[in-house]
């Protein structure tokens, strides 16, 4: 962790959030198990502050399999029914059902010949997006490419992917660098 460095506002000084941005939150990701458990954590966000998904993210890591995506994939109600009651985890029927929903519609593109890591990075054409935002209020909540990404996800059969949703895992997974100008994560990505 970066000691006395500017850092964006939104991390606060949680060692847990802290981390988070200094090591994760905007680095380039292509693995597709990382993706896939990016999408499934922002989508199991929705509604709820991050930290709270990153105090349970080791417990998501166990209870999913490690996000192993076939593993997923294969889930049965008796598997779904577990998740209801594991505490560890956002214990949300509709969110459990579309992670296992999201991985086998994951599988079906790759079945399809389609990468999916492609597939996501088509709505930045494969290069991140550098932003210059001053502040966090010029940090907008979708944009045009996250509501193409969002379209494009929906009609597939992804579920959990609306246009806010998809910003926040553009962001996360670094296909846009919206740390702000004062940041010294910012020039690092750039």
């Amino acid at each position: 962790m970066a000691v006395n460095e500017q850092r964006c506002v939104w991390c606060g000084t949680d060692p847990l959030y802290v981390r988070y941005h200094d090591k994760e939150w905007g680095v380039p990701v292509f693995s597709e198990r990382k993706l896939f458990e990016m999408l499934t954590l922002e989508g199991a966000q929705a509604g709820l502050s991050w930290i709270t998904v990153l105090k349970k993210r080791s417990h998501y890591k166990k209870v999913f399999d490690n996000f192993d995506i076939e593993r997923i994939a294969r889930y049965n109600q008796r598997k779904v029914d577990s998740l209801l009651n594991d505490a560890g985890i956002i214990r949300n029927r509709l969110k459990i059902e579309s992670t296992i929903s999201n991985a086998r519609v994951w599988l079906a593109l790759k079945e399809q010949g389609i990468k999916p890591k492609d597939l996501l990075w088509q709505f930045v054409d494969g290069e991140p997006v550098q932003n210059n935002r001053r502040t966090i209020k010029q940090v907008p909540a979708t944009t045009p490419h996250s509501d193409a990404m969002s379209k494009e996800l929906k009609k597939r059969g992804f579920r959990f992917v609306g246009s806010t949703i998809c910003y926040a895992f553009m962001q996360a997974v670094g296909m846009v660098n919206d740390h702000t100008v004062d940041c010294f994560r910012h020039s690092q990505l750039k």
